[in-house]
């Protein structure tokens, strides 16, 4: 059972998400869909922006179908793209350097497990210090310092996971439990972060937080 990935099918493990048909079935993330409400929000919050530099591992598994939506979205708001591979810490100095240089007004992270886990708040002061508004898949990642996250709620993903497990121990197959997609969303901001940048968060985003954090 898993209790959250992206793209099941894509990836082979599931025939599909309302048939899984093996011994793997859980959550699934909507990976493709959110990146363009990302950038939504963003750019409501920092409307003057043009070139947004995106932060991605592009060995992570998430990061294909992640890629693959988020220029389509981005032309829809007229940003310009600026894309900067992460693999490990020590290219993060760099990576930032390279969005400095490119111009970029804006940072998108994406949210890797592997990568992000151990460095949220090391990505979050390097965005403050490079003055970048960024927006973050996650909200432990605005709890660290980031300025916004907006992505699947994280308290109602545990409770749909302990459900299954609670399913499959009275003895359902997993085969025959559909995957579930996210239906809850939380949108976080912390306003601390925003007043360091010296950014007011427009009254139709804060309206839509469900959260904001000081």
């Amino acid at each position: 059972m898993v209790a959250g990935t992206s793209d099941p099918v894509g990836r082979g493990l599931v025939a599909s998400l309302a048939r899984p048909g093996g011994n793997i079935t859980g959550l699934s993330f909507l990976t493709a869909e959110l990146p363009g409400e990302r950038l939504e929000l963003l750019k409501e919050t920092v409307p003057q922006s043009t070139r947004l530099a995106v932060l991605a591992n592009p060995a992570a598994p998430s990061s294909k179908p992640w890629m693959h939506s988020l220029p389509v979205a981005a032309r829809a708001l007229g940003l310009h793209l600026h894309v900067v591979d992460v693999r490990s810490a020590d290219e993060l100095d760099t990576a930032f350097a390279a969005m400095t240089r490119e111009g970029a007004d804006a940072l998108i992270v994406q949210g890797d497990p592997a990568l992000m886990d151990g460095l949220r708040g090391r990505v979050a002061d390097l965005a403050a210090q490079n003055r970048l508004p960024a927006m973050y898949d996650w909200k432990m990642c605005v709890e660290a310092g980031g300025l916004m996250s907006y992505g699947p709620s994280l308290p109602e993903r545990h409770r749909r996971a302990a459900s299954y497990v609670d399913k499959i121990f009275k003895g359902a197959n997993p085969a025959d439990l559909p995957v579930e997609q996210s239906t809850t969303f939380e949108l976080i901001i912390n306003l601390k972060a925003a007043k360091a940048l010296g950014l007011t968060i427009p009254s139709s985003v804060l309206f839509q937080a469900d959260e904001g954090i000081r």
